[in-house]
C-alpha cells in the first residue's frame, strides 16, 4: 500500500467518517467545509495524534499544522521529507 493510499484510510478510520478512502483525492482540500470528510477541529486533533504514533511526526504549531493537513499530497510530502 501506498503513504498517500495509507494516509487516506488512516483519516477515515481516525475521524471515523463514513467514506471510502479511494473517494478521497489527493490534491483534495481536507478540511474544506464542502468536502464530503467534513473534517473538524477534532478530527485534527485525532489527525494529528495519528501522525505521531503512526509515523512519528509530530505538529506543534497550529500554522504547520493546517499546512500540512491541507492535502493528502502535503501530509505525505511532510512525512516523506521528515522521515
Amino acid at each position: 500500500m501506498s503513504l498517500k493510499e495509507d494516509l487516506k484510510e488512516m483519516i477515515v478510520r481516525e475521524c471515523d467518517k463514513d467514506i471510502e478512502p479511494s473517494n478521497i483525492a489527493d490534491d483534495d482540500i481536507i478540511f474544506d467545509p464542502k468536502h464530503p470528510l467534513e473534517l473538524d477541529s477534532l478530527d485534527s486533533l485525532q489527525i494529528s495524534m495519528a501522525l505521531q504514533n503512526d509515523y512519528g511526526i509530530r505538529l506543534t504549531d497550529p500554522k504547520e499544522t493546517r499546512r500540512v493537513m491541507e492535502s493528502i499530497n502535503s501530509l505525505a510530502k511532510h512525512i516523506e521529507s521528515n522521515r
